[in-house]
């Protein structure tokens, strides 16, 4: 299968080291696209041996059949539906620009009028065949705590204007409470798994986030909560953060080549 990669980060990364090892036969990398001829994508591209191009057109002539985006909300909302409306598949890794319900809707719109699938992995967290399953019976309560290490909320123009000292922190700061349509625009390389459990349960107004910075913490630790006629569930999430991206964890990384291979398997278990 020819795959494109949007994004120059360590998802992409991991995906072409997972191809090179011959761990992703069915996949043959035809581009990785970036912004500019500055994208990281470019030295990322070369050191792999793949072809890098310069924005979504050049992206389409090379040809893929799916387009893996790991880059920002920002590249969802400039190329997904482009993308699908050339009849190309797109698994989207920044999930959290889909709280946009605009750009949603014509995305979906696209992806079926252009027979392009719309793939939306689980990022770092699981459980959503349970929550569908729930709210299929009926859900009165869906709530999702993000609580990492104090390091992952660096560089968020949202969390400086707080005024945290992220460096020397007591103990556990609560960042954001409320909504998960209010509060993942804010978090927009953190909180994506958020968008996921929203688009799986019961929407952006009724899913409560609450965003929390713990100096505690080795791990990126996730607690969700689903209440409804099926009864209580309780999950948490303890998953180590990429060495190279403290935002990102890798369990959010390795989904991006599960929603690869279920997506190219004939065969496939659950959602």
């Amino acid at each position: 299968m020819r795959v494109g990669i949007l994004g120059g980060g360590v998802i992409a990364r991991l995906f072409l080291e997972q191809v090179r090892a011959g761990r992703l036969v069915e996949a043959t990398v035809v581009a990785v696209a970036g912004r500019g001829e500055s994208s990281r994508g470019k030295a990322l591209a070369r050191e792999f041996g793949v072809p890098f191009v310069v924005g979504v057109q050049k992206l389409i002539a090379a040809g893929p059949e799916i387009v893996i985006e790991a880059a920002s909300h920002e590249a969802v909302r400039e190329h997904a539906e482009t993308l699908l409306s050339s009849g190309i598949a797109v698994i989207v890794l920044s999930g959290g620009a889909l709280c946009d319900d605009s750009l949603r809707e014509r995305l979906e719109r696209a992806s079926k009028e252009h027979r392009a699938p719309l793939y939306v992995p689980s990022g770092g967290i699981g459980g959503l065949d349970a929550l569908k399953a729930a709210c299929a019976a009926g859900v009165d309560e869906v709530s999702i705590a993000v609580t990492k290490p104090p390091a992952a909320w660096k560089g968020i123009p949202y969390v400086e204007r707080l005024r945290v000292d992220l460096d020397r922190l007591p103990g556990p700061v609560t960042l954001f409470e409320g909504t998960a349509r209010e509060g993942v625009p804010h978090f927009p390389a953190n909180v994506n798994i958020a968008a996921i459990l929203s688009l799986a349960g019961i929407g952006f107004d009724r899913t409560r986030l609450k965003v929390v910075a713990d100096p505690a913490l080795r791990f990126n630790t996730h607690f969700i909560t689903i209440k409804g006629k099926t009864g209580t569930i309780d999950l948490r999430f303890e998953s180590v953060p990429s060495p190279e991206n403290p935002k990102t964890a890798l369990l959010a990384c390795y989904s991006a080549l599960a929603a690869f291979r279920q997506f190219s398997s004939p065969v496939r278990y659950g959602t």
